[in-house]
């Protein structure tokens, strides 16, 4: 079965909030002072189960866990296997900020996960330290370096994601001294290792409205410059619109997600859960349907299944046809990314 919205376009990708905490306060996603909701509020595993097989039942065939930090909710990596066993369920991966990757890495692995992401906007300490609100990048560099090792044998990807920020000017903004190179150094993490760096344009959305994104085709043409032998990577690297190259002498690629200078609007294939049950089919507009209040609202399973069912479709149905990024006085969402769902 394919699940498709009114546009035509096959909806088979669900992106998947477990919480809305996180152990960093990122700048432009989850600063001091952000209150989290009770965790009465938030999915139990059961719940997050019953939506999967629901959806796949559906035709969603692949799931990303996100937060939040997705590792802080106790039970992750069992629920990651328990969808991992949902008969429709092709794929489960994960996105992390890599600060808990290392003590989870082999439970993660164990319980079958197929992709994982890792987000890292900088390799300077002192800039990744005030970006974060006081993470330690030599720790997650050690979970990337340990990753590699342990995902390379088994061919499962893994990536690095990075914000597409002005590091010089969010250093201004911090506060910190940066002399760095900006986005270029992380590239130098695909040399060394087999995995893929993308760059992803900062949307406007909470905390995110006070940065600047840098504009991916000045990253392409800086690319060009500075690598005269790249050329356009056709191979399937994911579920999602990420444009990939290939650098002579690199072990992985480099990824570009450009949601506003490219947008990709036409080829959308996803819709959200958040932790608090809110099913999503457009990260700019507030638009969705509550599934928390179908889970707790009583009745026989095979009742709640149903309505579930002809919920989720009826949402799908009326997905728009494109967000509207570069117009935002006409952007409906409010909310912190951290509590979306990154």
């Amino acid at each position: 079965m394919s699940l498709r919205d009114q546009w035509g376009r096959e909806i088979d990708y669900m992106r998947v909030s477990v919480t809305d905490r996180c152990n960093l306060r990122c700048r432009y996603c989850m600063p001091h002072g952000i209150e989290c909701v009770s965790m009465e509020e938030i999915l139990t595993l059961e719940e997050y189960v019953r939506v999967g097989a629901c959806a796949a039942a559906l035709g969603i065939r692949k799931i990303k866990i996100t937060g939040g930090e997705p590792l802080v909710r106790r039970g992750c990596c069992e629920l990651i296997r328990m969808l991992k066993n949902t008969e429709g369920i092709e794929k489960v991966t994960i996105t992390t900020n890599g600060v808990l990757l290392g003590q989870y890495l082999e439970e993660l692995l164990d319980a079958g996960i197929d992709g994982i992401n890792i987000s890292l906007d900088t390799l300077d300490l002192d800039l990744y330290e005030a970006l974060t609100g006081g993470g330690d990048l030599n720790q997650v560099l050690e979970a990337v370096r340990r990753t590699v090792t342990a995902c390379e044998g088994r061919n499962i990807p893994v990536k690095i994601n990075a914000v597409s920020l002005d590091l010089k000017e969010v250093a201004g903004q911090l506060g910190c001294r940066y002399e760095g190179p900006g986005w270029t150094e992380l590239l130098e993490l695909a040399r060394r290792y087999p995995l893929d760096v993308r760059f992803i344009e900062m949307m406007p959305i909470g905390c995110g409205k006070q940065y600047r994104s840098v504009d991916h085709q000045e990253i392409e043409r800086e690319l060009a410059g500075r690598y005269p032998g790249m050329e356009r990577d056709e191979r399937v690297h994911g579920y999602g619109p990420a444009v990939y190259y290939r650098i002579p002498g690199f072990r992985g690629s480099v990824g570009l997600i450009s949601a506003l200078h490219g947008k990709f609007c036409c080829s959308c294939n996803r819709v959200r859960l958040t932790s608090k049950g809110y099913f999503k089919t457009c990260l700019c507009y507030e638009d969705g349907v509550d599934l928390r209040e179908i889970l707790r609202g009583g009745g026989s399973e095979i009742q709640m299944q149903k309505k579930l069912s002809d919920t989720m479709r009826a949402a799908v149905r009326g997905k728009p046809k494109a967000h509207c990024f570069e117009h935002p006085e006409q952007m409906t969402e409010t909310g912190l990314m951290a509590r979306i769902g990154g």
